[in-house]
């Protein structure tokens, strides 16, 4: 009997976000040194990665939402193959052919994933992979990917803590529930945590119409509660190019690698994390092209989706969506470098003191829970209220081979949901920092023009480092002072 599995309500909610201009896919690019050999690929694929039975296995609608089950039709051959780019097959050619598979749906009646094998002439092979989102997260994806390495070695699983546990098992749970509990999911676990009422989530569904009852429950706090009634009220981020309703054209770039170690150093000089400097690095890189097409930048906040894994140890090598997300305001219009950087680190710390990721996680699975028309209402919500999805992936901190061949330098790219058009990726791989970035061809038609600012948003701060004694870094004098003296425009 054909294998068979009911799909979480988290992933459903994934799978039904699909729109023509905005699809569910995470699309990724390995750029290898020489050829691999394809037989040992599709080996590779057979045994490590076809253990997972997601990998072919099709969605199956069903009255009350979708099943996995076994493809009977299975073929490889349509989901690993050969591709030929055009001449002279560089760069500029390998990213508009990944930028064409983004806005091209992955068929429906098949497994929800495919791989290119490119010839190119930048000293080696890519591999062009898109998985749709309602298999896996990032996370997942790049540990079922680096698995399958010649040498591979499982990545560390990541800390535990009990806001986690309490969201997924909530959304494990919502799984079991009838429709009349379409709130319930999240109620249940995080009432014992927080000894919050079962009448939360009916009462986030009267806040969406009715602000100044959201208000009165900001002034009263009670943890969740809260966190709901700031994300009714949050208001449009600034209105820039960034923002908009994209359409059906994609275009993708990525950077040039960053020395991780390099990071870290400047990090622990300036006491702020690895994504705190690298996410103000992106915030300084918008501003510059902002900048460059004669945009106002004063003031600008952009509001971006930032994914938080919460994922636990006893899941890891599973599949699946277990992560929440938090709205991260970049101070876009902060023209001074380390000031950025620091309020970058101010607001980051703030999220992570939020419930913003257990609330968005139990928003994905009770959204998954009801009618599509419902979803798309609760997610375009929060999608509009922003201009970017920003995440960062580790990876492992070793060279690995594939069939034969090193991976000399992975990226990916992350979807965009409801109406962003812009996805900024970052991943770690061998001590190397690297950076994607994918827009709508409409409102951001050259991204590669902000994907070359990264690196030197990042210098700056690490000359400034090199210059002066790391004690006097966070004097706030001393920081107007650098900028009038180093970067203020003259």
């Amino acid at each position: 009997m054909p294998r068979q599995e009911r799909m979480s309500p988290i992933d459903t909610a994934w799978l039904r976000m699909d729109r023509p201009n905005n699809l569910m896919q995470i699309l990724g690019v390995m750029l290898f040194e020489g050829e691999l050999d394809f037989a040992k690929l599709r080996r590779t694929i057979e045994q490590r990665m076809l253990a997972y039975d997601r990998f072919h296995q099709v969605a199956r609608k069903e009255a009350t939402g979708y099943r996995w089950v076994d493809d009977p039709d299975f073929d490889l051959d349509q989901h690993l193959c050969r591709a030929v780019l055009p001449a002279p097959g560089g760069k500029a050619e390998l990213e508009r052919f990944v930028a064409d598979l983004a806005s091209t749906p992955l068929h429906p009646a098949r497994p929800l994933w495919q791989m290119h094998l490119v010839d190119t002439t930048m000293g080696g092979q890519a591999l062009v992979m898109r998985f749709h989102h309602c298999i896996a997260d990032g996370i997942a994806l790049v540990s079922v990917v680096m698995s399958m390495a010649d040498e591979s070695l499982p990545l560390p699983a990541a800390p535990a803590d009990a806001a986690a546990e309490a969201a997924q098992a909530a959304a494990e749970h919502a799984a079991q529930l009838p429709f009349s509990a379409f709130w319930q999911p999240v109620t249940e676990a995080v009432q014992a945590s927080w000894g919050l009422s079962g009448a939360v989530w009916n009462k986030y569904l009267e806040l969406l119409g009715n602000p100044a009852q959201a208000m009165r429950y900001a002034r009263a706090g009670g943890g969740l509660t809260a966190e709901a009634a700031k994300l009714v009220l949050m208001p449009n981020d600034s209105s820039t190019r960034f923002k908009g309703t994209p359409r059906n054209a994609k275009r993708v770039a990525w950077s040039d690698p960053l020395p991780l170690p390099e990071v870290k150093v400047v990090g622990k000089a300036l006491e702020c994390s690895v994504n705190d400097l690298l996410l103000s690095s992106v915030a300084g890189a918008l501003r510059a092209y902002l900048d460059e097409r004669g945009d106002a930048t004063e003031g600008v906040e952009l509001r971006a989706l930032v994914p938080v894994n919460l994922r636990q140890p006893e899941h890891a090598g599973t599949l699946g969506n277990r992560f929440g997300m938090v709205t991260l305001e970049l101070p876009v219009g902060q023209a001074n470098p380390l000031a950025r950087l620091y309020e970058t680190r101010r607001r980051m710390l703030e999220l992570r003191r939020s419930y913003q990721p257990v609330l968005t996680l139990g928003i994905l699975g009770a959204a998954g829970l009801g009618p599509r028309l419902v979803q798309e209402e609760l997610l375009d919500f929060l999608a509009n209220k922003c201009s970017a999805v920003m995440t960062n992936v580790p990876g492992p901190q070793h060279p690995i081979t594939l069939a034969g061949a090193r991976l000399r330098q992975p990226f990916f790219w992350v979807p965009q949901s409801g109406n962003i058009g812009m996805g900024v990726s970052i991943l770690s791989y061998n001590h190397e920092v690297q950076f994607g970035l994918i827009t709508d061809k409409r409102l951001v038609p050259d991204p590669e023009r902000i994907v070359s600012r990264f690196a030197e948003e990042f210098r700056k701060l690490m000359l400034l480092v090199l210059m002066e004694p790391w004690e006097l870094l966070r004097e706030p004098e001393l920081i107007e002072a650098h900028y009038a003296a180093h970067w203020a425009p003259r």
